[in-house]
């Protein structure tokens, strides 16, 4: 692709963190494409995958594969090449770094005083909270919702528990059943499904989580690949006051417990602020 004047200068050596597409292979910024150009080599995920992109742009580059499991033995096969060479680190889509390896790298090369800069670009996180129509001054993102059964509930509960936007990476085939989880822990959350963002198939689902439970059990459709889901925050409790129910029910505790523990019990059971029912129990003892 001829977009670069070669006769500019040179890449500073050191680690280029290069975004790319994550579906559509025409979002990726000019400078990404003339840096993909001039590095020396590049660090990918996966090269069969990596290459429909290089290919499509006319790019043709020295690959080394990187994932968890090669990261240490990668990082010493190029620990002598950090100063005199300008490496670019991509993933198979959107930003590196993002639930995918590459930490250890980028720690190695700051660690060792070599240059290190990213090219921002395209994120499947940030395409997703944007299209879910929730709040997103501010959200959290959770990575991949973790493969053991003894620590998705604590995933579940962390999520169910935040007042902001959240966001996760799941893959299809667990997709639904985890959407089931959270109906139990949850309630009828709203929720929004997206996949292939910026691609023709692009979908996006959105609704209440019994809806979309509902509607994907009459569809029976295979669900493959992977999913960003986002989740909306859960509501802030509207201030409550103490009605006649359970104003009569405090009096009660008040005749079994010291006041401390009676109000924290009402404050447990219906949210209600601790100083506004320890003060209606003061009046109940003062009585």
């Amino acid at each position: 692709m001829n977009i670069i004047n070669n006769k500019e200068k040179a890449l500073t050596n050191g680690l280029y963190i290069i975004a790319t597409p994550i579906g559509n292979l025409d979002d990726i910024s000019i400078r990404a494409i003339q840096t993909l150009e001039k590095v020396d080599f590049i660090i990918c995920e996966n090269p069969k995958h990596s290459l429909k992109l290089l290919n499509n742009k006319g790019i043709k580059k020295k690959l080394l594969s990187l994932h968890d499991y090669n990261e240490e033995k990668i990082i010493r096969k190029i620990s002598k090449l950090i100063k005199n060479s300008s490496i670019a680190l991509i993933s198979d889509a959107g930003s590196p770094l993002i639930s995918d390896p590459g930490y250890n790298l980028v720690k190695f090369f700051l660690d060792n005083n070599a240059y290190v800069t990213t090219l921002p670009g395209p994120s499947s996180v940030i395409a997703s909270i944007q299209l879910s129509g929730f709040p997103i001054n501010s959200f959290a993102f959770y990575g991949f919702v973790p493969k053991q059964k003894s620590k998705i509930n604590d995933f579940i509960n962390k999520i169910d528990k935040s007042e902001i936007t959240c966001v996760f990476f799941i893959s299809g085939k667990n997709l639904m059943k985890t959407i089931e989880y959270f109906s139990k822990i949850m309630g009828d959350r709203e929720i929004c499904i997206c996949k292939e963002i910026s691609k023709i198939n692009e979908q996006i689902i959105k609704g209440k989580i019994q809806n979309i439970l509902k509607k994907h059990k009459e569809s029976k459709n295979i669900i493959r690949g992977e999913f960003t889901v986002v989740v909306s925050g859960r509501t802030k409790n509207k201030t409550k006051k103490i009605n006649p129910k359970i104003y009569k029910e405090l009096k009660k505790l008040i005749k079994k417990y010291n006041l401390t523990e009676a109000v924290k019990i009402v404050h447990s059971l219906t949210g209600i602020s601790k100083k506004e029912i320890y003060q209606t129990a003061l009046n109940i003892k003062n009585d």
